[in-house]
């Protein structure tokens, strides 16, 4: 079992907060190490300067007994956080109420010093400052602990006033994300809303322009979704249309053969029904080939060499040429590689030279030329048929018509194929008078390979 999605939503909430999080705490800790560094230097400084104050004092200020040791002693108002000792040739002779009666640090230093140590079971920030002119040494200490309190209490000022703004930086955090992901649940509402079988454009106003692209690829999905379905419509309709007659032509002379009882008859009865079944598999074969184009729009582009192939067609249609006293002929002079599939150009071929052969009359003469210069290359077929007119030629290419009266049967998608092949390897195809025939002439121009890559 697949969990729950996860939301985007909530993905980006959680992310920036722990990032948020992250930093407060970053910049806490920065705080918290520069407040303790500062308020060491200032407390050490305060202790070198209580030092100092007690050097100042004229050495006859310590010679009263009420200072002598084993006395009371001079009581410091914060005797319970700070005690001295004052040291003169190695004799105590003023110290503070909490002070013991050990020196806090090494005496006869000869620079004074920082350290720390312990007395009462706490930690002391101790100082020791010593004169040798006067055989004096003088100590003072501070609790740790007082500093700890100063800084907790510096830090208290400065961050807890942030800490309450962590709630509500997650409320206003939730609040934009939600805001920008707007367009996001536009567009998912949009999609959802659709019906299975709707395939128009989705429009979302004010979508973002990050989403842009995701929505127009999805709107030209939808039309290449209808492109192929109207195809296969076409496809449909086409194959209905056009399998219609030659079947009932086939069922009928199927009959006749069947109903003949001369041996002569029924052979051209079955003749007939032999032709109608090659009109029917050629209809068929012309069919999926546009169907195909139609489908797919692209081919795999690969090197052939035309003036192979067109070797290779006319030798195919040269027994239909022969039986009809036709006159074929071919000027290539030289080899003409294309990038294209070799099966659809072959069927592009053999439809516009087949064209030829079957709608030219008996003894005409067909022409083929292949021209390879200047980086491109022109196939022209050229008949000495009886040509097509101005009015026919305009509708040249449209899915199933045919020129009436010329005595061939036909599908009336040869051209169509053909100009559809054209179209999706690149190349041009174009009709006309033939001006040294007479009749028809057909032309395929293109790329040469080495130019069309």
């Amino acid at each position: 079992m697949t969990g729950r999605p996860a939301s985007l939503q909530g993905r980006l909430i959680r992310s920036v907060l722990a990032v948020v999080t992250l930093i407060w705490l970053l910049a806490a800790g920065l705080t918290w190490f520069d407040a303790r560094h500062e308020l060491d230097e200032l407390l050490d400084a305060h202790l070198a300067q209580s030092a100092a104050l007690l050097l100042t004092q004229r050495l006859g200020d310590f010679d009263s007994d009420e200072i002598a040791p084993g006395t009371p002693g001079v009581r410091h108002v914060a005797s319970a956080t700070v005690m001295f000792q004052v040291y003169q040739a190695g004799r105590l002779i003023l110290k503070s109420d909490d002070a013991p009666d050990q020196p806090l640090m090494a005496r006869g230093a000869a620079r004074p010093g920082y350290g720390v140590v312990t007395h009462g079971g706490k930690s002391w920030r101790a100082y020791a400052a010593p004169d040798s002119a006067r055989r004096l040494d003088v100590f003072v200490a501070e609790r740790l602990a007082s500093r700890q309190e100063i800084l907790w209490a510096v830090l208290r000022s400065s961050l807890w006033p942030l800490l309450p703004a962590l709630p509500l930086l997650a409320v206003a955090t939730w609040w934009t994300v939600r805001r920008g992901t707007a367009p996001i649940r536009a567009l998912s509402r949009a999609v959802l809303s659709r019906q299975p079988q709707a395939l128009e454009p989705i429009a979302v106003p004010g979508l973002t322009v990050e989403l842009r692209p995701l929505l127009s690829s999805m709107n030209q999905l939808f039309e290449r979704i209808v492109e192929l379905r109207d195809a296969e419509r076409r496809f449909t309709a086409d194959a209905a249309h056009e399998l219609r007659t030659p079947i009932a032509a086939i069922r009928m002379q199927a009959q006749v053969a069947a109903a003949e009882t001369q041996p002569e008859a029924r052979r051209h009865a079955l003749a007939a029904t032999l032709d109608g079944c090659d009109r029917a598999t050629r209809l068929v074969e012309q069919l999926l080939t546009l169907s195909r184009l139609e489908t797919t729009g692209v081919v795999e582009r690969r090197p052939v060499e035309l003036r192979q192939l067109v070797r290779q067609v006319l030798a195919e249609v040269a027994p239909k040429a022969a039986g009809k006293q036709q006159e074929l002929s071919l000027d290539a002079e030289k080899e003409c590689p294309v990038l294209g599939d070799d099966m659809l150009l072959m069927v592009l071929v053999r439809n516009l030279i087949d064209n030829a052969v079957r709608y030219s009359p008996a003894g005409a003469r067909i022409a083929v030329r292949l021209v390879c210069q200047n980086e491109r290359f022109n196939l022209s077929i050229e008949d000495s048929g009886p040509g097509i007119s101005p009015a026919h030629l305009a509708r040249l290419g449209e899915r199933f018509f045919r020129v009436t009266g010329s005595g061939e049967s036909g599908s009336g998608l040869g051209w169509s194929i053909a100009r559809r092949i054209a179209t999706t390897h690149g190349f041009e195809l174009g009709a006309g008078s033939s001006v040294s025939l007479g009749g028809m002439a057909a032309s395929v121009a293109g790329p040469l390979a080495v130019y069309a890559q």
